[in-house]
């Protein structure tokens, strides 16, 4: 059990989610086993020793997200709903917690929250997040609230309020990761017609754990597969990216087989794709910048209120078409076939991105990081245009 708690606090620095020095993890095996922050320990076991879960991860963001989100939002705000599409399915909404309303002493409000929430945002603290059987689980929750964070407060610095000097100058280690493109690492990565199972699985590996690295998907979001004839390789449902062995379904197009029980929520969309394109692989992440970017709208009296769901127009981002599409319910099957082969890449509103290779990963991963590309220095475009006042280059 110590290994898996180190093995996801691990991910959660690498992921850059969590702050160093203010995260902590408590798991329950044979006794209450703890690592990292020790001034969270406290609060962290009168939580779990009150719940029925078996982890629970306290994180502060490595970004301040919270402090620029709990100025934004009014004081009598008791949730978030998240903006993008995948928090908000699989969350709902996120329980939002002041620090005048629980005690460290007696946080009773807070696991009356985890017992009805997978994950809360208490201030003060940070994000808390709970894994019912596994360490894993808390890991995933967190990972789910803390990208739903990152999303809403860089969309509201765009839509809602002007930024504020402050606010930009708390940013600052953001805007200088922005001012340095994505590496095109695909050089590497297996070329030509994927044939042989042994080479399939051998580049699916590959890619998912390249997709990870370069942070256009956190570690269990996302998915990929590979056509084969009249069946489909393709990532598990739930499937870390970057741990992929033994988690590749081999899924007949004619469910014969019983596979497609544990392959991705995604599954139907990955035969619709390849069936209208002819493509042989397919790479599905969620890259921040892109979901944000998606997000964006200038038509406010279409009447239409389930955007995500609702929108039957195309708007792009530069080249790339932007849909909407229900997740996991058919939505994304009928909406991104029609349009993906325009670029070999398409965007779900509020979801993320899907891109199609010819033959082998590197044509998807290369579009979705010049993508992403595309939208960071758009971002900052934006950002500026709504900063005449001030110098953004100054705060880099």
């Amino acid at each position: 059990m110590i290994r898996q708690i180190e093995k996801y606090a691990d991910k959660l620095y690498a992921d850059g989610s969590a702050l160093p020095g203010r995260t902590a993890l408590l798991a329950q095996d044979d006794c209450l086993l703890t690592w990292g922050a020790e001034e969270l320990f406290s609060l962290g076991r009168a939580i779990i020793e009150r719940l029925n879960v078996v982890s629970l991860v306290l994180a502060q963001p490595a970004l301040p997200f919270m402090e620029l989100l709990l100025q934004r939002v009014a004081e009598a705000e008791t949730q978030l709903v998240p903006l993008d599409t995948e928090t908000r399915t699989f969350l709902h909404d996120i329980p939002l917690v002041r620090k005048s309303d629980f005690s460290h002493a007696d946080p009773q409000h807070l696991v009356e929250l985890l017992g009805q929430r997978k994950g809360i945002l208490v201030e003060g603290v940070g994000i808390l997040a709970t894994g019912s059987v596994t360490v894993e689980q808390a890991y995933i929750n967190y990972s789910s609230v803390y990208h739903a964070v990152y999303v809403k407060t860089l969309f509201d610095l765009l839509c809602a309020a002007p930024p504020s000097e402050t606010e930009l100058q708390l940013l600052q280690p953001l805007w200088a990761q922005l001012e340095q493109p994505i590496a095109s690492r695909v050089a590497d990565l297996y070329q030509g017609e994927l044939a042989e199972k042994s080479q399939i699985l051998a580049a699916m590996q590959q890619a998912g754990l390249r997709t990870v690295e370069l942070k256009l998907v956190d570690s269990f979001f996302g998915n990929l597969s590979c056509g084969q004839g009249d069946q489909l390789y393709i990532s598990q449902t739930g499937a870390s990216l970057d741990d992929l062995a033994g988690c590749i379904d081999l899924v007949p197009n004619d469910n014969s087989s019983t596979a497609g029980i544990t392959a991705s929520s995604e599954l139907i969309a990955h035969r619709a794709i390849l069936a209208e394109t002819g493509a042989a692989t397919i790479l599905h992440g969620h890259p921040k910048f892109s979901v944000i970017l998606s997000l964006l709208c200038d038509e406010t009296a279409c009447g239409i209120t389930d955007c995500w769901k609702d929108c039957a127009k195309v708007r792009y981002l530069g080249p790339v078409p932007v849909v909407a599409g229900e997740v996991g319910a058919g939505g994304i099957a009928k909406k991104v076939p029609p349009v993906i082969a325009q670029q070999g890449i398409a965007v779900v509103y509020g979801h993320g991105v899907f891109a199609i290779g010819q033959q082998d990963y590197r044509q998807p991963l290369e579009a979705m990081i010049a993508l992403e590309n595309w939208c960071r220095e758009e971002y900052l475009r934006r950002l500026k245009l709504r900063c005449p006042q001030m110098n953004l280059q100054e705060t880099l």
